[in-house]
């Protein structure tokens, strides 16, 4: 019965991690002025890297408020 209330526990942690995620960055995207998705589906490199960046770090904030 442990293992089950791990798993349980992982899957549960696992998707308020992947909501808030998404919720970080839709912010991002409501307060930047940028249209990144247009920009990147226009081939702008520069939109992608930033839009990564900031994926990048909002899953390394998340992490580190969920582990902690």
């Amino acid at each position: 019965m442990e293992v089950v209330a791990k798993v349980g526990a992982t899957i549960g942690w696992s998707v308020l991690g992947v909501v808030l995620l998404y919720g970080a960055v839709w912010l991002f995207d409501l307060i930047d002025p940028i249209d990144y998705q247009a920009e990147i589906k226009g081939g702008n490199m520069a939109a992608g890297l930033t839009q990564m960046a900031v994926v990048l770090a909002m899953a390394a904030i998340i992490i580190s408020v969920i582990i902690t």
